[in-house]
């Protein structure tokens, strides 16, 4: 999960500067157009909002279908450990003699130890679901800075 966040984080910070020079130019290019932007510029700003609107959109649909994979996969996940650690448990409980006992009490520490597994995939799964958010909208930041860069 590590390697994962820390790709996140450097897509967060091209992002973040491919965003800063996207802003520096509309804003120079507002501040020479004035109160009559010509057509090529009307163009532009009117496509700021609407890009805007079209990567928050497409960002929150990559984010629910991964919400939604994650929740189905991790949802059955815990009902399995929850069935198989109660099951773990009443058969600790429910233990003979001293050699049972320790068996059983070894079937409890996997179907932990499992549990505890799964717990840490959670967060490599969260940090998908944040890469899938910010993919469109890193694509579209990117984007302006390379077509804005060459005008």
């Amino acid at each position: 999960p590590f390697l994962a966040w820390t790709d996140l984080a450097w897509k967060v910070g091209a992002m973040s500067m491919a965003s800063a020079q996207v802003i520096a130019h509309r804003t120079t290019r507002m501040a020479a157009a004035g109160p009559n932007p010509g057509t090529r510029d009307q163009q532009e700003f009117a496509r700021m909002g609407q890009e805007k609107f079209d990567a928050a959109a497409a960002s929150v649909q990559a984010m629910g279908v991964q919400l939604l994979n994650m929740n189905l996969t991790f949802g059955a996940r815990v009902f399995r450990h929850m069935a198989t650690g109660g099951a773990a448990m009443a058969s600790l409980a429910a233990s003979r003699d001293a050699g049972q006992f320790v068996t059983r009490q070894a079937q409890l520490v996997r179907a932990v130890s499992q549990s505890v597994a799964t717990m840490a995939e959670m967060s490599h799964s969260t940090v998908r679901v944040a890469a899938h958010g910010l993919k469109p909208i890193h694509a579209r930041a990117t984007a302006n800075a390379r077509r804005l860069g060459k005008r």
